[in-house]
């Protein structure tokens, strides 16, 4: 069993410097890895950043994050990332991370990812330049998020996770206005998801949300904006995938 702490949508500041890391310091006794979801800034500097890097230095677990759309707002997105590489997080932008937790193999796949809404309310590839260039950003993301779980799996991972900030279903957005789904997530995030396979999806993003949601393929999707949790963090607790056993093909029995 792998233990999952997750948060998003921290939106850290100077002068919340300090507030989390007492919880923060607790992991080693209820987690494995800590993800964060995005959302880390309020506005995406790079004193932010420092801030947010002081709170998961040395924690004693792997740290492994995606940026949100507050930490772009300064228009250094590459600075906050670096920042935050500094400090031992691992930043991932359509890539992948292998993580060991003792003998077990943890693959974690990363993106921003980026809006568009959901099946029968999407936003099409079609008409202006811009609104284009808006559905194929989406659809970068997405692909780079099948990509780097593939890989994940080429890698042998016992254990998948994709990590966006985001929404790739509807279902954990219930509770914000229904006008603005499409800047919330996006279908095509969850279409990678079950293209590749994951045993779980976290994003942030929806202060308003609901925890828990599942794509269509049958992958859980968990909303770990702090608004949402109410904490500092969520844990989630994943079943190790049994190898198969030698000569065998198809799943392994119950």
């Amino acid at each position: 069993m792998i233990r999952v702490a997750a948060v998003g949508d921290i939106h850290m500041g100077p002068e919340s410097k300090g507030a989390l890391r007492p919880a923060f310091e607790s992991l080693p006794e209820c987690a494995d890895v800590l993800l964060l979801a995005g959302d880390l800034t309020r506005h995406g500097t790079t004193e932010e950043a420092r801030v947010v890097a002081q709170e998961v230095q040395d924690l004693g677990v792997p740290v492994v994050a995606v940026l949100g759309n507050h930490d772009h707002h300064d228009e250094r997105p590459d600075e906050v990332a670096a920042v935050l590489e500094d400090s031992g997080t691992r930043v991932l932008e359509g890539r992948g991370t292998v993580l060991g937790v003792g003998d077990i193999r943890v693959g974690v796949a990363g993106t921003k990812g980026f809006g568009g809404g959901f099946v029968g309310r999407s936003a099409g590839e079609f008409g202006e330049l811009l609104m284009k260039e808006f559905v194929r950003c989406s659809r970068r993301c997405a692909d780079a998020l099948r990509r780097a779980l593939e890989e994940l799996d080429g890698q042998g991972c016992d254990v998948r996770i994709a990590l966006t900030h985001y929404s790739p279903v509807p279902e954990t957005l219930a509770g914000e206005p229904l006008e603005i789904y499409p800047f919330l997530g996006s279908y095509l995030l969850a279409e990678a998801i079950d293209t590749a396979g994951a045993d779980l999806a976290v994003h942030g993003h929806a202060h308003a949300g609901t925890e828990h949601g599942m794509t269509s393929g049958g992958v859980k999707v968990r909303n770990v904006a702090q608004p949402v949790i109410g904490q500092a963090f969520r844990v989630y607790h994943l079943p190790v995938r049994e190898p198969l056993p030698a000569g065998a093909s198809g799943p392994a029995p119950d």
